[in-house]
């Protein structure tokens, strides 16, 4: 085991959420890389860990948000681990910078929220995403600019998220770390 793998073991093996559903995925997803050595990878087709980030801005009032155009819903960034990714929190990081194009982004180590969720994703057949959430802080006057991976790209109130979003229990958990 190395890189991601290696790190989710150590990271999910140390963090213990308060919420009792956040437990439960904690185990999943430790059951996951135990019993696939690679759970870290795309090419995992019953489901592979991912890493996302959630932008807040220096304020913790605004969210960066994409529209993705597979699921079509503004989600938090993030996606696949990559094979030079050495950590799931750098992998959430490289992800950020890439769909943002805002350097400066600084990750917390910590995740802040877990979420598994079907998505035909590059695959290109059905599959599971366990997703590992961090929390990342953009710097101040940060201004994001829209990757090809992005219909669209923007800063969003926390407490105005569009209609079109899922990601309500992740920012919930996020203004608790603020």
């Amino acid at each position: 085991m190395s890189g991601p793998h290696s790190d989710v073991v150590r990271l999910l093996g140390e963090w213990r959420p308060d919420d009792p559903q956040q437990e439960a995925l904690r185990h999943a997803f430790l059951a996951l890389v135990d019993a696939r050595e690679d759970a870290c990878l795309r090419a995992c087709e019953p489901g592979h860990v991912t890493a996302s980030a959630l932008v807040v801005d220096p304020s913790g009032e605004r969210v960066l948000l994409t529209l993705h155009p597979r699921v079509g819903l503004w989600l938090q960034l993030g996606g696949h681990c990559e094979p030079q990714d050495t950590s799931l929190a750098g992998a959430a990081l490289r992800e950020a910078v890439e769909e943002s194009g805002v350097d400066g982004l600084r990750v917390e180590p910590e995740p802040v929220h877990l979420d598994v969720h079907p998505i035909t994703c590059s695959l290109g057949r059905p599959t599971r995403h366990f997703d590992v959430r961090f929390l990342v802080r953009a710097p101040e006057g940060a201004e994001p600019r829209r990757s090809d991976e992005s219909l669209d790209l923007r800063w969003w109130p926390v407490d105005a998220l569009p209609a079109e979003t899922d990601v309500h229990a992740l920012v919930t958990a996020a203004r608790r770390r603020l």
